[in-house]
């Protein structure tokens, strides 16, 4: 046998082995992309971190729980382009996967949603606490004071107090918190510059700022979405005759944490800048965050010329247009004892 012949049959056989090499390789590879992954119990989270190279989140998943055999999967991604694709965020597996589903799951950024709530008539105080316990918010705000914060989210006002809008919010995990504020204070802007245009002419609120702070002390007067519209014009009604607003909740907030849920009248005879039993007109910032029934309220109270309101104890308020109707009104509900 020639020189040649053989060189060709040792290519041949060394393409043999390759090929059947290659098929081998292929076969094993195709098994672990489609076979399921043995993890840690359902359900389990895990969060890959902004600019996280495919590398560094395989290693995420696996201290997770979520994968085995990482150098694998960084390899499965390699090999299918999708390196350089991952999303950041929050992830959430309920069910088993293989590791071409998870590659997929993390490529298409199918984060899990998380939500936080922040309730009608919370302080800013009490939403701080909830994004500050909350597990899957980036806690950027944490260390700073409120001045700091309002000056990350520029933010002209000196106090941050009332400037959130209530509601329900969707994010994906690891949403910085102050990413959560801004939304809620863009929100809170929006609803109040709709209802601040379409305020009627003779309303004695001069800037936008004190319809908030008007909507709040309604927020915290009552309970009750029917009534507000009524306490509000009390209120508004009491401004435009320059009365004193007389409103408890005021007090209570300038009381601040040395408040010890009983009101007393030498709290009411204690001179602060939120006590509106001594001091005309609105105090200087909101009191709480004010839901959207409030700012409606404030904004475009009902004709009333009810000047008075206490209430009867059952949840519901008397409203009164003088000052004899309301004495014989509390003298009814309140110094009797009587329902």
């Amino acid at each position: 046998m020639t020189l040649s012949r053989r060189t060709d049959r040792f290519l041949r056989a060394l393409l043999g082995t390759a090929a059947a090499a290659a098929v081998i390789f292929a076969s094993a590879f195709a098994w672990y992309a489609t076979a399921e992954i043995s993890t840690a119990p359902l359900p389990l989270q895990f969060n890959i971190k902004p600019g996280s190279t495919l590398r560094a989140a395989a290693l995420e998943m696996e201290r997770a729980g979520a994968l085995r055999r990482p150098a694998l999967f960084v390899l499965l991604g390699r090999l299918l382009g999708e390196a350089r694709n991952i999303k950041a965020g929050n992830y959430e597996l309920s069910e088993p996967v293989t590791p071409y589903r998870l590659l997929q799951k993390i490529v298409q950024g199918d984060v899990t949603q998380a939500t936080v709530r922040f309730v009608e008539g919370w302080t800013f105080r009490q939403l701080r606490k909830t994004l500050d316990e909350h597990p899957q918010v980036a806690h950027a705000s944490r260390g700073l004071t409120d001045e700091e914060i309002l000056q990350r989210l520029g933010i002209k006002e000196s106090s941050p107090e009332g400037l959130f809008f209530p509601d329900t919010y969707h994010f994906a995990g690891s949403s910085s918190d102050l990413r959560i504020l801004s939304r809620a204070y863009r929100l809170m802007q929006s609803h109040l510059d709709a209802r601040w245009t379409a305020r009627p002419p003779d309303s004695p609120l001069a800037a936008p700022y004190e319809a908030l702070i008007l909507a709040s002390i309604v927020e915290k007067e009552t309970g009750r979405e029917e009534e507000r519209p009524l306490v509000a014009a009390v209120l508004v009604n009491r401004l435009r005759k320059g009365m004193l607003l007389q409103a408890d909740p005021t007090v209570i907030y300038g009381l601040g944490e040395s408040f010890d849920g009983n009101l007393r009248k030498g709290d009411l005879l204690a001179d602060t800048p939120y006590n509106t039993y001594t001091r005309a007109g609105l105090p200087p910032t909101p009191i709480a965050m004010p839901g959207l029934a409030s700012l409606k309220a404030a904004l475009n109270p009902p004709a009333s010329d009810a000047l008075y309101f206490v209430s009867r104890g059952d949840g519901t308020s008397q409203f009164s247009s003088t000052l004899g109707e309301h004495e014989r009104a509390v003298t009814k509900y309140q110094r009797s004892g009587k329902q």
